[in-house]
C-alpha cells in the first residue's frame, strides 16, 4: 500500500461505527495470527530448503502463493513450499490454525471448534484429522520394566454411508450408539488396542488386527528393551514375544486374584492409561474405528504433555509427521 493510501485509511478511522471497529479489530487480529503461523512454518525449512520430492538441497526461491514462499528444486525442477508433503498441505485459512490448536488442547468437539474458528463443520472435521495424522502414539522408546495390556473398543461405523449404498450388503446390521458388545474379549464386534507403558511414563499405543503373537510382536517387538522386563497378563502370546526377543517375562495371573506380585510386578500403569483413554473418548459420544488411530495420537499428546497449550506444539507435530 502506498503512503498516501495509508494516510487516507487512517483519516477514515474516525468515521467507523462501533460494529465496524469490532470487525476491523478482528481482521487485524486474524492477520497477526496468520503472520505468526507463516513465520513458524517458514522457519522449519532453514536457509537451505530440502526438496520434499527428491530430497535434494539447493532449492531457490520461486515466488509466493497463499502467503507462503515457494521454492524450485534445481535437481527435479519441481516447486514446493513449507507445507508440501505434510498433512497440512493445501489447507486454507491459516489465520485460524492457532485458535484451532487451542481447541485441540481442550478436546473441543467438531461443532465447538467450528464455532470458535468461524469455519464450517466439514472444515473443522477435516482440520482435526489432518492435525492428528502425525501418528505420535508410537513416538516414545521404552526402557526397563514395561507393562503391556490390551483394551477393547466397540467396532464403530459412525458417520459411514455404507448402509445407504446399493452396491453391496452392509458389514453388519446397524446398532444403536453405546450398545455393549454381545461377546466378551476379542470378536468381530470389538477392536483390540495394545497399550505398552514403562515405569518412566513412556507409552506406545497400537491397534491390533488380532491377539496373536505375530500381531503383538509387530506392535512392540522392536522396542522391547533387551535388558528390561515385560509385565503382562497370562495370555500366551506375550510369553512368545518375550522369549523371541530374549526379554524376561513376568505374567500376572488375574484369574487367581493376583494383582501385584512381590510389590514390583504389575500392570497397573497400563490399566490406568486404559481408564483415562476410555473416559476421554467417551466424551466424543462414539469414535469411528477408521479414525481411532488419530484419537490415540491425540490422547497420547494430551496425556503425556498435560500442559500442551502452546500453539506451535500442534503445528510442529502436524508438519513434522
Amino acid at each position: 500500500m502506498r503512503n498516501d493510501e495509508f494516510e487516507l485509511l487512517l483519516s477514515m478511522l474516525d468515521r467507523l461505527e462501533v460494529d465496524q471497529k469490532k470487525r476491523l479489530d478482528a481482521a487485524l487480529a486474524a492477520g497477526q495470527d496468520e503472520a505468526a503461523v507463516i513465520e513458524f512454518l517458514e522457519a522449519r525449512l532453514g536457509p537451505e530448503p530440502q526438496c520434499p520430492h527428491c530430497q535434494s538441497e539447493g532449492a531457490r526461491p520461486w515466488g509466493k502463493s497463499h502467503g507462503l514462499r515457494r521454492y524450485r528444486c534445481a535437481a527435479c525442477a519441481k516447486t514446493f513450499n513449507t507445507l508440501t508433503g505434510t498433512p497440512l498441505a493445501r489447507l486454507r485459512k491459516k489465520a485460524q490454525w492457532l485458535r484451532f490448536a487451542t481447541c485441540l488442547s481442550r478436546s473441543a468437539s467438531v461443532r465447538e471448534a467450528a464455532k470458535t474458528c468461524h469455519v464450517a463443520k466439514a472444515t473443522s472435521f477435516r482440520w482435526r484429522h489432518r492435525f492428528l495424522r502425525a501418528g505420535v502414539a508410537d513416538a516414545q522408546a521404552l526402557c526397563r520394566i514395561v507393562e503391556a495390556d490390551e483394551t477393547f473398543f466397540r467396532r464403530s461405523f459412525k458417520g459411514s454411508w455404507c448402509w445407504r449404498k446399493q452396491d453391496g450388503p452392509p458389514p453388519r446390521p446397524p446398532k444403536k450408539r453405546a450398545m455393549p458388545a454381545q461377546k466378551r474379549g476379542l470378536s468381530d464386534e470389538q477392536v483390540p488396542v495394545l497399550i505398552t507403558r514403562d515405569r518412566a511414563g513412556s507409552t506406545r499405543a497400537a491397534i491390533l488386527p488380532d491377539r496373536s503373537a505375530d500381531a503383538i510382536d509387530a506392535a512392540i517387538g522392536k522396542v522391547l528393551p533387551t535388558d528390561g522386563v515385560l509385565c503382562s497378563d497370562t495370555w500366551r502370546a506375550f510369553a512368545v514375544v518375550a522369549n523371541k526377543h530374549s526379554v524376561r517375562h513376568e505374567p500376572i495371573n488375574f484369574f487367581q486374584g493376583e494383582l501385584v506380585r512381590d510389590k514390583t510386578w504389575h500392570i497397573q500403569n497400563a490399566n490406568a492409561r486404559h481408564s483415562r483413554l476410555k473416559c476421554w473418548i467417551a466424551g466424543f459420544k462414539g469414535v469411528a474405528t477408521k479414525y481411532l488411530p488419530n484419537y490415540l495420537a491425540w490422547h497420547h499428546v494430551l496425556d503425556s504433555k498435560p500442559a500442551v497449550s502452546q500453539h506451535d506444539e500442534w503445528l510442529r507435530l502436524a508438519v513434522n509427521s
